[in-house]
């Protein structure tokens, strides 16, 4: 089978044209056409000049991390941008005098740091987004780092603690780095897969590479990440150049190890800057724009799992009461669990407000795993409930039960309702309260809360 690079010539930049008619301008204007579809035609010639079956290569940028040609389909997991307010679907950390500040003018958020050695900010998302086999997952993130100076360590990537794939600047050393909680000792996370830009195999990005341009981590950079996960795919690494992706290096990992080359490719969005010494000057790293991709569309199928009250709450008054929470299991805080459906049936004669609650704090609570799925535990031991934000509502009778979908077609699931976790490692609560509208005659009922777990 032969093997033909399209690669298609960039349009031209056709010269502008004068106010009144000049015949050197149109010769000039016709000799760039005639050029550019000169080039056409060449690639057009190889095409047909190859007899029979035959490949047509239209070079890595243009196919996705399995090799299948890229069109405008790709499905957001996730998107960040911080136009009013500090995005709050990152978690924030700091130490040793680090501050995390809103730029309102620039949609940004600088992280700073102190001269003193220690000083770190470090933001995360608290959701992790779910990778299915056999498409691509890609990851863009926009950012300005510092200067380099030393003792200073600068991270952007699509990685945690244990996992993940990141540009990394420590000092004056620019690396793309490929973290494992699976080599080369399984359970202990290594960064041993990092790769300095001298060695970037695809372009080094220091003017003699494909794209001509030396990398200046100080200007605004696009940063791009491709994942070929199933254990053992490659994960490219990169940036946008002039609006187009530019690879710089490649890690491939098909025959090469006797593990998965990392634990798993569900993981969150992160930015770090960390002195890892003391500096000579205080430092800033602007986190802008973010998202996260499935290419090739997402498959949102999943069996329903439900956590249920099935001896009925009593004494329901005007004040919210707990029905039933759940949170994620602390041996499964990667899950990927999003709430699906609310249903409520009354047992007495009222008119009853339902709302679906957001890290409401409960009184006296008591977690067990679902039966259906241990990722996710479940209460119905809790007395009271206060503070939380109400993400959904519906009221009920006793002339039937109350179903709230979360669901939403034609979009699919709702990612945004997705169980999350903080920095510290604390699950996301959702509870289903319940109120009487009116304080005549308290209330009793049962109910339930069914969510889709992508990871089991």
């Amino acid at each position: 089978m032969a093997l033909v690079e399209a690669r298609m010539p960039a349009v031209p930049s056709l010269p502008l044209g004068p106010v009144q008619y000049d015949r050197q301008y149109v010769d000039q204007l016709n000799n760039v056409l005639r050029l550019y579809f000169n080039q056409l035609n060449h690639v057009v010639g190889r095409l047909v000049a190859n007899q029979g079956p035959y490949e047509v290569y239209f070079g890595d940028e243009g196919v996705d991390a399995f090799g299948r040609l890229r069109v405008s389909n790709p499905f957001t997991l996730f998107d960040s941008q911080n136009r009013y307010a500090i995005d709050n679907q990152f978690d924030t950390s700091t130490a040793t005098g680090g501050t995390a500040t809103y730029l309102s003018n620039e949609s940004s958020v600088s992280l700073n740091t102190t001269t003193s050695s220690g000083s770190e900010v470090i933001r995360q998302t608290y959701r992790v987004f779910p990778y299915q086999p056999g498409k691509g997952l890609t990851f863009l993130g926009t950012f300005v780092m510092a200067a380099p100076k030393t003792n200073l360590r600068q991270r952007v990537g699509y990685f945690n603690t244990a996992n993940g794939a990141f540009l990394q600047q420590n000092g004056t050393t620019v690396s793309f780095v490929l973290r494992s909680n699976s080599l080369p000792t399984p359970g202990t996370p290594s960064d041993v897969c990092t790769v300095n830009q001298a060695d970037w195999n695809v372009d080094k990005m220091d003017g003699t590479g494909p794209s001509g341009r030396v990398l200046d981590l100080t200007k605004n950079q696009i940063l791009y990440m491709d994942f070929e996960w199933l254990g053992t795919g490659d994960v490219r690494c990169g940036f946008y150049v002039d609006g187009r992706p530019q690879i710089c290096h490649i890690f491939h990992n098909d025959n090469t190890q006797t593990a998965v080359y990392m634990q798993t490719a569900i993981l969150p969005v992160r930015y770090e800057i960390t002195n890892t010494g003391a500096t000579g000057s205080a430092s800033s790293m602007k986190q802008v724009c973010s998202t996260v991709i499935s290419e090739g569309g997402y498959e949102a199928t999943s069996i329903d799992h439900v956590a249920r009250r099935t001896t009925a709450l009593g004494t329901i008054s005007t004040t919210f009461l707990p029905l039933v929470s759940i949170r994620l299991a602390s041996t499964a805080l990667g899950a990927v669990v999003l709430p699906n459906r609310v249903q409520v049936l009354p047992t007495t004669n009222q008119n009853y407000e339902v709302a679906l609650f957001k890290n409401a704090t409960l009184t006296g609570a008591s977690y067990a795993a679902v039966s259906s799925d241990a990722n996710v535990e479940a209460d119905v031991s809790a007395t009271a409930m206060t503070g939380g934000t109400i993400v959904q509502t519906d009221y009920v009778t006793t002339s039937g039960s109350g179903g709230a979908g979360i669901l939403v077609a034609p979009t699919g699931y709702n990612f945004d309702l997705q169980l999350g976790v903080s920095l510290a490692g604390v699950s996301d609560i959702y509870t289903v309260g319940i109120r009487t509208v009116s304080g005549a005659t308290t209330g009793d009922a049962v109910g339930s809360l069914s969510f889709y777990d992508l990871t089991q």
